[in-house]
């Protein structure tokens, strides 16, 4: 059976992803950065950048999920952030190449818009989010996850390789960092503006890493996942008319997501199935 490369396999995606692959019956290598064990796994200890180490880790493999990177610009320098990101995904997707693999999915961000870690606030032009909207990027790690994603099609180009980016939201688990940020959004709905909202839970972030592997057509695609309703309580054009009264957009009912994720389905047959369960006063629903 055709075995899956996961760098980064020790994170919190990293972990949902290799589980999901294994419950499927599929085997697994997990490049990891320091030493440890990936339950289930073969496990290579390595840095994705160094090249030695990757080509070890790509034995056998016929598919690679990339999440190997510095998660925010908050705890490294700019320069370091930047830096390990982007050598890190140029040298996974050219070693991927080289060894013949022609199927990769890629963790892009949300944050590649520019507004999360922006110095001062941002107005965006339109909604709902999309990959059309025009980028704002103030920040090393932002500008990263753009060079990421032209990597990927500079890899497509080069070695035909079908490549599908997926920019990620806020993800977490139900009992840990989805409920500490939901009851966040409930008293401090101002925190979730620059996100407008949205989060995935890890299953459904590794579900859609997984179904990234097999796109409806060949090509280089970046997509937007997220959960359908956002993690605050309150309606969502109640959120906007307070927190981006000026852009222009359409209604959007209930709590629904203001981000397109239409070619998500599209594409990769892509919707989340583990909403949180928030209530209309911002608690967590009963059961």
């Amino acid at each position: 059976m055709p075995r899956v490369l996961v760098t980064g396999a020790a994170g919190l995606i990293g972990r949902a992803v290799v589980a999901r692959l294994l419950a499927s019956g599929v085997p697994v290598t997990a490049l990891i950065l320091e030493s440890g064990t990936v339950d289930g796994a073969r496990v290579v200890v390595g840095d994705a950048r160094d090249p030695e180490v990757v080509a070890g880790a790509l034995d056998d493999v016929d598919a690679v999920i990339h999440l190997a990177a510095i998660p925010s610009p908050l705890a490294d320098p700019a320069e370091r952030v930047f830096a390990v990101n982007t050598q890190a995904t140029f040298t996974v997707l050219d070693q991927a190449g080289r060894a013949g693999v022609r199927r990769v999915a890629l963790a892009s961000s949300y944050a590649i818009g520019g507004l999360p870690f922006a110095p001062h606030r941002l107005t965006m032009p339109y909604l709902p989010v999309d990959t059309a909207l025009p980028l704002q990027i103030h920040d090393a790690y932002a500008l990263s996850k753009r060079v990421d994603e032209e990597t990927a099609a500079m890899m497509h180009r080069r070695y035909d390789m079908t490549v599908v980016a997926l920019r990620l939201p806020f993800v977490g688990t139900a009992d840990d960092r989805l409920a500490t940020t939901a009851a966040h959004f409930r008293t401090t709905p101002e925190a979730g503006a620059s996100d407008v909202w949205s989060y995935l839970d890890s299953r459904d972030a590794a579900r859609a890493l997984v179904s990234a592997l097999s796109p409806a057509r060949p090509g280089c695609h970046v997509l937007y996942v997220a959960a359908p309703e956002t993690l605050a309580p309150d309606p969502t054009d109640d959120l906007l008319a307070r927190f981006h009264p000026s852009t222009p957009r359409p209604s959007f009912p209930g709590r629904t997501v203001p981000i397109d994720l239409e070619p998500a389905r599209e594409l990769i047959g892509f919707t989340a199935e583990h909403p949180f369960p928030v209530g209309r006063s911002g608690g967590v629903m009963p059961g």
